[in-house]
């Protein structure tokens, strides 16, 4: 059973900073990539950030300059550094992760259950 788990979301005013971290739990064998979504209210949940095994990213343009991916293969864990933050970055931010484990040896998409960030004007 594959578990992910976010936490770091909460109350932040415009031009703030926050860190979300998302660790991975389970029968894990390797991950492919892992990465972070955000929903906002009336909004489809859109991409923010993604980071592939080796480490390469890839970031919405409303977030370039602003958001960092990072992440730690020992701990499992997929951090997000969110900068300069704006109102408009108010939303459920998901872990997503790409990864196979001892039962299903084949690449399966996982998500956690979200964190709720909202940035106050």
């Amino acid at each position: 059973q594959v578990q992910l788990v976010e936490s770091g979301g909460g109350l932040v005013q415009a031009g703030g900073s926050l860190r979300l971290s998302c660790v991975a739990s389970g029968n894990i064998i390797s991950i492919n990539v892992m990465g972070w979504y955000r929903q906002a209210p009336g909004k489809q949940r859109e991409l923010v950030a993604t980071i592939t095994s080796s480490s390469s990213t890839n970031y919405a343009d409303s977030v370039k300059g602003r958001f960092t991916i990072s992440k730690d293969n020992a701990k499992r864990t997929v951090y997000l550094q969110m900068d300069s933050l704006k109102p408009e970055d108010t939303a459920v931010y998901y872990c997503n992760a790409a990864l196979s484990t001892v039962t299903a040896p084949f690449l399966n998409n996982y998500w956690g259950q979200g964190t709720q960030l909202t940035v106050s004007s």
